[in-house]
């Protein structure tokens, strides 16, 4: 692995990561809800009435965000190299595990580790330990995108 140094951005990271925290609990302690993002469109997908306003801003807002953000900062050119049926076929698999993982990173790595839930910690280091091993399989046998 060769990290590019030129465009390592550490500091960067580390606002993103401070301003989702803030905003996780800014949504816990002003509406009382866990920013999991499965949990919230899938409550958007079974609406509960007086519970899908938030919801859908919460969304739109996921949406919208890195427009805004294209407008201020740079950003890099993305190329995506793999074919469509394969990224179906991925979305679906993350579809699938975030069920079978009872939500997803977002939901686990930052708002459930942060309440040191045991489901959640437990689910954290599950999925970067088949986070390792994909990568690794996928160098060994050279299926990279």
């Amino acid at each position: 692995m060769v990290i590019d140094w030129a465009n390592f951005t550490p500091i960067s990271a580390a606002i993103g990561g401070v301003l989702i925290g803030l905003a996780a609990a800014i949504l816990l302690v002003f509406n009382g809800r866990i920013a999991g993002i499965s949990g919230i469109l899938g409550g958007l997908l079974r609406p509960i009435k007086g519970d899908t306003a938030w919801k859908a801003a919460f969304i739109i807002g996921l949406m919208i965000a890195p427009l805004l953000f294209t407008w201020f900062a740079y950003t890099p050119e993305v190329n995506i190299t793999a074919s469509v049926p394969v990224l179906i076929l991925a979305g679906l698999f993350v579809g699938f595990g975030t069920r079978l993982g009872g939500g997803c990173t977002s939901g686990h790595g930052i708002c459930g580790m942060s309440r040191f839930s045991r489901r959640s910690i437990v689910a954290v280091i599950i999925f970067m330990l088949v986070a390792f091993v994909t990568v690794a399989l996928a160098n060994q046998y050279g299926l990279r995108g």
